[in-house]
């Protein structure tokens, strides 16, 4: 994950939705727009979650999803969000 270039990363490996959405928010909230922010999680629903969230929420813009598999198999969730004005 360090090819991504964003200016902080929240770590909600775990945490089932509706909490990294809600984790990101409080992130964001104290984030200045133009400001991004990579949430990796666990969860597989957040994909969705996250998609749904953004289209409703003027202050968050989903710039980007990535999926990375570990070395023991299991999956991370990477979610790039910019800080809208």
């Amino acid at each position: 994950m360090d090819s991504l270039n964003t200016t902080k990363t929240l770590d909600v490996k775990g945490l089932k939705c509706p909490m990294p959405i809600v984790k990101a928010k409080k992130a964001l909230d104290t984030m200045t727009p133009g400001e991004t922010l990579a949430v990796v999680a666990t969860d597989k629903g957040s994909v969705l979650d996250f998609q749904g969230w953004s289209k409703t929420n003027k202050a968050a813009r989903l710039l980007d999803q990535q999926s990375i598999k570990t070395e023991d198999g299991s999956e991370l969730y990477v979610h790039i969000i910019e800080r809208q004005g």
